[in-house]
């Protein structure tokens, strides 16, 4: 099933992107990263990630892991939203701590390790690898039906005799 049509409740998203829940509900009501696929209406109703969601939310771990201030990490997740987060697993974040910078070719990375001071980099493709093979062991919903997606994670027994049971 193409990942357009696979949205991630909440502990889903959190375990695919190593966050705590505390830190996926406060990034969403302050908008950092919001759920593209549905949104919480009120209390009791769940939040749906996109795959795309899900790979943000690891950038933006691993951004707040090195240190770049929360500010810089809400430019930069801005930046890739007006961008419409086209071509994400062919792009480097590289960051020199007050800034973000977005590199699509190995001469834009060149550049910015050039100027001397130190710098890291996110390869999203890594990140978008990771996250593919995390959400591949969890559940999923599909977004048209509700039904519930069993990741291939065959210690999981239980939940596939509950999805066949339905």
């Amino acid at each position: 099933m193409a990942s357009e049509q696979i949205g991630y409740r909440g502990p889903t998203a959190c375990a695919a992107a190593g966050i705590t829940y505390r830190q996926l509900d406060y990034w969403a009501r302050t908008g950092l990263v919001e759920p593209s696929v549905r949104p919480a209406h009120g209390s009791g109703t769940q939040r749906l990630y996109s795959f795309r969601d899900v790979v943000v939310l690891k950038i933006v771990k691993r951004f707040l892991d090195t240190g770049v201030s929360l500010q810089n990490i809400r430019t930069t997740v801005q930046h890739l939203r007006e961008r419409g987060f086209q071509d994400l697993e062919r792009m480097t974040l590289m960051s020199d701590g007050a800034t973000v910078y977005e590199c699509t070719s190995p001469d834009e990375v060149h550049a910015l390790l050039q100027g001397g001071q130190g710098i890291f980099g996110i390869a999203v493709g890594v990140v978008w690898r990771d996250v593919e093979s995390a959400l591949s062991q969890l559940h999923g919903e599909r977004i048209d039906t509700g039904e519930t997606l069993v990741g291939h994670n065959p210690a999981d027994e239980l939940a596939r005799r509950r999805n066949r049971a339905v």
